[in-house]
């Protein structure tokens, strides 16, 4: 059965959101894009598809009319409004992909008209918080504002429930090395976040993150024991999670890493080689633990993963709309 979609905010996650569809068979056959809704004209949305200065050149052919009100890729026709209450738009759709970052709340988020909708975002009071991979059993059909939580989530979320499943974690503290990102600015100017106020391609940026709390929501037993922070440095995509943590079990590197590589599947993959950020634009996988990045001191254990902060976390969006 085919599912169809609309993708509120075409930023960089909903521009990925509908590349991955038109890139990957997978979602291609499975869904089909009946709308879009975005901010602005159809040719800056159809230029800002093709081009993309992280994951380079769409390869896909995209058109649209000259009225603006719709796009095609590879000869599929989807329409394009231009709305800010998600109450005027006529989506006819079974899921919205909210995507725009500012939906954080249920209460705006069940305004759209549809059975479900996938936020790409925390939200504190959702219907439920997948993370896909690790507490799909949570999901019920009856759910309509789902949260696929953060791409730093979905990061350590993974990583974690195989450490708490294999050897049971008594706390755990999370640092996020991770990407600029659009709430930056490019030169010093405003911004509630002092620190985010300044330019973000010349300073690493110390700011807050709530990816570790959330681990609470996806693994109940966990609640309360995780806690992180983020430094946003100056690359434009793909981070790394950097989490500490205590066992009562003892452990050692190898072990860790054995068991790494026995729970790797569709989410969680491993890297041997000696690798920098960017080899990791485009990977598909919500968490590569790089396996030289384990060690053991005492009784704190470390691991690092990597992921490509926009895409991997785009692809989850859509794995849950399968669900």
């Amino acid at each position: 059965m085919t599912i169809r979609v609309g993708i509120n905010g075409l930023g960089r996650i909903g521009r990925s959101v509908l590349r991955a569809i038109f890139e990957i068979e997978k979602y291609g056959e499975q869904i089909e894009v009946v709308a879009v809704n975005g901010s602005l004209s159809a040719e800056q949305h159809a230029h800002l598809i093709k081009y993309d200065s992280v994951h380079g050149k769409f390869s896909g052919d995209i058109d649209f009319n000259e009225s603006g009100n719709w796009l095609s890729i590879n000869g599929k026709k989807f329409s394009l409004y231009r709305e800010r209450n998600p109450e005027n738009i006529p989506w006819n759709v079974d899921v919205v992909l909210e995507c725009t970052g500012a939906f954080n709340k249920r209460a705006k988020a069940a305004k759209h008209n549809a059975e479900k909708v996938i936020v790409s975002a925390p939200v504190s009071d959702a219907d439920v918080t997948i993370v896909y991979g690790v507490n799909n059993d949570m999901f019920k059909k009856e759910h309509k504002v789902i949260s696929a939580g953060s791409c730093t989530t979905n990061c350590l979320a993974p990583i974690v429930h195989v450490l708490h499943f294999n050897l049971g974690i008594k706390s755990g503290f999370m640092t996020t090395i991770h990407a600029y990102t659009n709430d930056q600015n490019i030169l010093d100017g405003n911004h509630k976040d002092l620190r985010r106020a300044r330019a973000c391609g010349l300073s690493m940026v110390p700011t807050t993150t709530g990816a570790a709390k959330t681990i609470g929501s996806v693994i109940p037993e966990l609640k309360g024991k995780l806690d992180g922070t983020a430094i946003r440095v100056p690359v434009s995509n793909v981070s790394m999670v950097d989490f500490k943590f205590t066992t009562d079990t003892k452990v050692t590197v190898g072990k860790i890493n054995e068991m790494f590589k026995n729970s790797a599947n569709h989410v969680l993959s491993i890297c041997k080689e000696p690798l920098v950020s960017i080899d990791f634009v485009h990977n598909p996988y919500s968490a590569i633990v790089d396996l030289a990045g384990t060690y053991v001191t005492g009784d704190i254990c470390r691991v690092a993963a990597w992921y490509d902060n926009e895409w991997a976390f785009s692809l989850r969006m859509l794995d849950i709309a399968l669900l």
